[in-house]
């Protein structure tokens, strides 16, 4: 990324001594690597970002060219993004299903407790 080696960064630290003194310099250190980091983990999140929406492009491009195809003959990769959109589907109409099924067995242990 740069080009910086071990007599730049000498430099550098001295003449951050020197401008700063020895009681700042740890505390603009400091600064700089919380930017730094800032910056990186702004990136790492754009690139998230990024990846996810160009999936849900590609989900889309699929779906389309399955719509067109009357949903036979497709391709192994239009057949998976369909099943990963059908998955997808059904996980948003039923989100709690299956801690609702965890939750009544749960309950009908516990009332079976409380009979006993």
């Amino acid at each position: 990324m740069f080009d910086i080696g071990f007599w730049e960064l000498l430099l550098i630290s001295i003449i951050g001594l020197v401008v700063l003194g020895p009681e700042r310099l740890p505390v603009a250190i400091r600064t700089v690597r919380g930017w730094i980091s800032g910056v990186k983990s702004f990136s790492n999140n754009v690139k998230t970002e990024l990846t996810e929406e160009l999936r849900i492009q590609e989900l889309h491009a699929n779906l389309k060219k399955a719509e067109d195809a009357n949903l036979q003959n497709l391709s192994p990769e239009v057949a998976e993004s369909l099943k990963t959109l059908q998955e997808a589907a059904e996980s948003v109409n039923h989100p709690y299903k299956k801690d609702t099924v965890n939750e009544n067995k749960t309950e009908s242990s516990s009332n079976k407790e409380n009979e006993n």
